[in-house]
């Protein structure tokens, strides 16, 4: 949906993202919302994977529609979908219930929490991840965005750890152009001190023709501040990519991107591994 101003229509984006590391392996579990007001209907879209050792496999696709609302950022269950609510309406976990599998993310105490310019928000929580009879504890980001209709939407966003000692968000102020990269802000937490980079550069490395959207990927990425603070690099190294269905010379595309690579912030070197969300509408 494209109004008057060249710019896709207003849509709430919720995602929910737990990491953890089993031995050499990272453990993902993205969860992904997104709800499109039109003027009688609102579209909503729950999306969710499991990407252990690199491998992705979906567990969770439900598409439905709903009355308009004063409230549509408002996170609904829906099918197999579920949610856990707790005190004024807060998500306190998400679930994905069909018959015999049950997922379920537990979301725990605040860790840090970060806002940005065009009135997103982003929370670092405790969680914990149940797949069966097996739980995992871990860290998990809850992230909330509004793309207005008035201005381009907002770009790529990455979730970052290395262990305990540092957890690194990104975000892009537009959608990444190859020939005119945007402006990336950073928040991040080294143990128990909270840093902010209101500018960061990512550019593309290396990419690679994803041809069912005739769009080029990121393979590599390098990432650096203006005053060198922080440094860092960037590779795939798997990778879950989501065509769009509509009809033109290049189609809309979201590619989920298991990402390792070295972050220096102050001269201190830190392994880091996590998602790198990208996408074209």
């Amino acid at each position: 949906m494209v109004n008057k101003t060249g710019f896709p229509g207003p849509s709430y984006e919720r995602s929910f993202v737990f990491m953890t590391t089993t031995g050499d392996s990272l453990l993902l579990v993205p969860w992904l919302l997104e709800t499109t007001p039109d003027s009688n209907t609102v579209f909503r879209e729950a999306r969710g994977w499991v990407d252990r050792g690199g491998t992705w496999e979906p567990f969770l696709t439900e598409q439905w529609q709903t009355a308009p609302t004063r409230y549509p950022a408002r996170v609904l269950p829906y099918g197999t979908f579920r949610i856990v609510v707790g005190d004024r309406g807060r998500v306190d976990g998400v679930m994905y219930l069909d018959g015999p599998q049950n997922l379920e993310l537990a979301l725990g105490s605040s860790v840090a929490q970060w806002s940005g310019p065009r009135e997103e928000r982003f929370r670092l929580l405790e969680g914990s991840f149940r797949l069966g009879e097996e739980r995992l504890d871990g860290i998990v980001l809850d992230i909330a965005r509004l793309h207005s209709s008035d201005r381009p939407p907002r770009g790529d966003w990455a979730f970052l750890i290395s262990g305990d000692s540092l957890q690194i968000v990104v975000q892009g102020d537009m959608e990444h152009d190859i020939e005119t990269p945007p402006n990336y802000r950073g928040w991040g937490r080294v143990d128990s001190e909270e840093l902010q980079w209101p500018s960061l550069k990512i550019d593309w490395v290396q990419m690679s023709v994803y041809q069912p959207a005739r769009r080029n990927l990121p393979v590599s990425w390098t990432l650096s501040s203006p005053n060198t603070s922080v440094v860092g690099t960037l590779e795939v190294l798997a990778s879950e990519i989501i065509t769009g269905t509509e009809s033109g010379p290049v189609l809309p595309v979201q590619a989920l991107f298991e990402v390792a690579g070295t972050i220096s912030i102050d001269s201190l070197s830190f392994p880091v591994r996590g998602l790198f969300n990208h996408r074209r509408k």
